[in-house]
């Protein structure tokens, strides 16, 4: 942990994450690099936690890219035009989503949290999301059976 006074110069910072929202697609965030928090122009870093069993909302980014990195639990994410696609991602794994894919991640676990790291293009933390409730209907649970 550093608290020197040196990592807290312009062009430079040592930050923790901030205080937890809960995002428009659902999730719970703890935001830590964005336009908000750091003045980024074009970046956002985030802590992500989704609940054992808990879903978001059928959702995608308008035009930014998303990397995630799994740091405990294993997460399903139905996606595609029509939410027909369907990864699973647990601990020690990499995801990207292409701008504008529409995804709708969730915890595969009825115990176990998800944590994930989530970086994207996007330096501010909601305004590139666009919720796609119509998708929601269609998407087949089934594949998303443990």
């Amino acid at each position: 942990m550093s608290t020197g006074s040196e990592t807290q110069k312009p062009g430079f910072l040592v930050v923790h994450e901030s205080a937890p929202f809960r995002g428009k697609q659902g999730h719970l965030y703890r935001p830590a690099i964005s336009a908000e928090a750091v003045d980024s122009k074009a970046l956002h870093m985030q802590l992500l936690e989704i609940p054992p069993g808990e879903r978001a909302h059928a959702h995608k980014h308008e035009a930014h890219e998303t990397a995630i990195y799994v740091l405990s639990g294993v997460s399903g994410c139905f996606w595609g035009e029509r939410l027909e696609n369907h990864a699973i991602a647990g601990a020690g794994e990499f995801v990207y989503i292409a701008a504008n894919v529409p995804h709708l991640p969730y915890n595969r676990s009825q115990t176990e949290p998800v944590t994930a790291v989530i970086a994207r293009t996007d330096p501010n933390e909601q305004e590139s999301v666009v919720l796609l409730p119509e998708l929601e209907a269609g998407v087949d649970w089934s594949k998303a059976e443990v």
